[in-house]
């Protein structure tokens, strides 16, 4: 098992010893830091509340926001936004509950988004980790080593699960320090309105973080798994990442376009968003349920590192 964790820790520095790897850093630190800037000089976004006026704030902003949607009608632009704006101030007033302003906690939630950044990000790595073994020719140099083809690639794909997972840690920590810079820090446990089947919640906003990051998850795990298996079966990795972009992407329309067929729900990507079965969702096709996703995700799952196993355990590669 030692042997084990030193080839765990070969392949992640192996990682993270390339500069492509932290100028994915620096590109996430960038898109964080700039969606910080922007929110700040969002009006909506920089809202306080004090404990003196913070009805009369509301009543006033409800004014502007009704006249607003007077004015522009129901076919305006900011219609719906602007009529749940008012709903959730209406709900604030009725229940005598004063706002939290937008601090830390608030800004690292919005960016549960940029874990589809991450994904991406996740893909590259895993689609090069064994494609570029065969590509450098260094495959041989690895393989004579006294260890057997499985552990060495459960290593390596251990090795692409911890960059994902250290990238999203990296994500929410980051993104709680640039919250902190823009934003401060709130209040110790800030709440805010959720929809769910009940109509409107008032929730803490680290109670929506924690699923909100992990569903996130799932799926980056689903995708990299794949990527990783096309990458092991085709030693390609310009295919693998070319192939899991792009199913990432169109994922969905894929599901949409064949939900009218009783199959669809055994697609994927019917599957990855567990998030579809929370109050006030419903799932992507009618007579799916968390239970059978996680079935389908976990047969997916299997099937991938099956495949991949079996391509490699059974690979030639004297002539490398």
């Amino acid at each position: 098992m030692n042997n084990f964790f030193k080839l765990v820790y070969n392949e992640i520095t192996k990682i993270y010893i390339r500069k492509s790897t932290w100028a994915m850093y620096i590109i996430l630190a960038a898109i964080i830091i700039g969606v910080g800037f922007l929110s700040n000089i969002d009006e909506l976004s920089s809202k306080q509340y004090s404990d003196d006026n913070w009805r009369e704030t509301l009543e006033e902003e409800n004014q502007e926001l009704t006249e607003e949607i007077e004015n522009a009608g129901e076919d305006g632009v900011f219609y719906d936004y602007n009529s749940r704006l008012v709903e959730e101030n209406n709900y604030y007033l009725e229940n005598d509950i004063q706002p939290d302003g937008y601090g830390a906690m608030q800004f690292v939630l919005e960016n549960q988004l940029l874990l589809s950044v991450v994904s991406l990000l996740t893909i590259i790595i895993a689609a090069g980790i064994v494609a570029n073994e065969f590509r450098w020719g260094t495959i041989k140099l690895l393989l004579i080593r006294p260890i057997t083809r499985t552990k060495a690639l459960l290593s390596k794909y251990v090795a692409v699960i911890l960059f994902a997972f250290f990238t999203l840690l990296f994500v929410l920590v980051f993104s709680y320090i640039i919250g902190l810079i823009f934003f401060g820090f709130g209040s110790l446990n800030p709440h805010m309105l959720v929809t769910d089947g009940n109509g409107l919640q008032y929730v803490s906003v680290i109670s929506e973080i924690i699923p909100a990051y992990g569903f996130k998850l799932v799926n980056l795990v689903m995708m990299a798994t794949f990527a990783f298996a096309i990458s092991t079966i085709f030693r390609n990795s310009a295919l693998a990442i070319g192939l899991a972009i792009f199913l990432m992407m169109a994922g969905n329309q894929i599901v949409l376009f064949f939900s009218d067929r009783d199959w669809a729900k055994y697609i994927l990507f019917a599957n990855t968003d567990l998030s579809q079965y929370t109050a006030g969702s419903s799932p992507m096709i009618e007579g799916m349920t968390l239970g059978f996703s996680i079935t389908v995700l976990v047969v997916y799952y299997v099937l991938f590192m099956a495949v991949a196993w079996a391509f490699f355990k059974i690979r030639d590669v004297a002539g490398q």
